[in-house]
């Protein structure tokens, strides 16, 4: 299975590779070009950057799980389409941000909407699937718990919420990218360990091995992503590739049934949501801000951190948290 894995992150990331010229050239010719907000004028100079490349990570990643994932491959197969589900909400967001030439794309409301249809769709299934049900991982021990009839309601909500944590993150070149990739490994070593040396019965196993197959191709493809996407960005990935990872981080944290390791692993995500938050209320509260400019990175920024610094703090974040979470958990299984 490991030269199975190297095949699929060597593939994934050669394709994208040669996608991203291809995308880059196609979003300049069809002026698909990001307006950053007026209020955030360190990145006035980024304005009429290439948008929506996240298409080409989104796209390979998609098309190689399917290639390459075996049998038992329902979650797996599930977890590419809310992917791509979750893209296409993101496309139509870059779409009308483009097509306006403003910053605002799709209303709060609307955004809400369609996540939440997706996500309820996406919850009903996999509360209906045998390898997950309502059960769900306690972090670390890995002693299962059934949440019941809360279930479909407690998974849609991981689906939101991560969702929008990780489009809150994506406002620095290579951010949500770098974070991305360091949390997708960690998260597959996890589910991996969990799979071989566990003891899961064979159909989840065959499940969480081609759970790991999309995890190597997205990984994979990220890469191949930041090399374009680093600072100084030649291309965004725009809502459309945000959202998409977003919706890939919870629904292999929902399909993996560890829902309650993500938001350790992603503590990063937690930042900028909890950042947003606390600044909304406090502000609607006092008229106050508690910080310069949120999500927190752009405090930062606000402070005279450089973003590649910045990027640098939350990837290493990431990293040392992962690598807390996998001694944690290979001590106690």
């Amino acid at each position: 299975m490991i030269i199975k894995y190297l095949l699929v992150l060597a593939i994934s990331f050669c394709a994208c590779l040669i996608l991203m010229p291809v995308v880059i050239a196609c979003a300049k010719k069809l002026k698909l070009r990001q307006t950053v907000l007026h209020y955030v004028d360190a990145h006035a100079g980024k304005s009429g950057t290439p948008t929506m490349g996240g298409v080409a990570f989104v796209i390979v990643t998609f098309v190689v799980t399917l290639i390459f994932s075996g049998e038992n491959n329902s979650l797996a197969f599930m977890l590419a389409i809310l992917t791509l589900g979750f893209a296409l909400i993101g496309f139509l967001d870059d779409f009308i941000k483009v097509f306006f030439h403003r910053n605002e794309g799709l209303l709060p409301w609307q955004k809400i909407v369609f996540q939440s249809l997706t996500a309820l769709i996406v919850s009903v299934f996999v509360y209906n699937n045998p390898v997950v049900g309502d059960k769900l991982y306690l972090p670390f021990t890995m002693r299962e718990i059934s949440l019941g009839v809360f279930a479909v309601p407690f998974y849609a909500f991981i689906f939101i919420a991560f969702t929008n944590a990780v489009n809150l993150t994506d406002g620095l070149d290579g951010l949500a990218g770098k974070t991305g990739v360091v949390y997708t490994a960690f998260f597959v070593t996890i589910l991996l360990i969990v799979c071989y040396a566990f003891g899961v019965d064979e159909i989840s196993a065959n499940e969480y091995k081609n759970i790991s197959v999309f995890c190597f191709a997205l990984i994979g493809s990220t890469c191949a992503f930041l090399i374009f996407n680093s600072y100084p960005a030649k291309i965004f990935m725009g809502d459309t590739g945000s959202l998409a990872l977003g919706g890939a981080f919870a629904g292999l944290a929902v399909m993996s049934k560890m829902s309650l390791i993500a938001p350790v692993i992603g503590v990063v995500y937690v930042i900028s949501c909890l950042s947003d938050v606390i600044q909304v209320l406090h502000y609607k509260r006092t008229k106050k801000r508690v910080f310069l400019m949120a999500p927190f990175h752009h405090h930062l920024e606000k402070k005279g951190w450089h973003e590649n610094k910045i990027v640098s703090l939350y990837t290493a974040l990431t990293f040392l948290v992962g690598v807390f979470t996998l001694i944690i958990t290979i001590a106690l299984v």
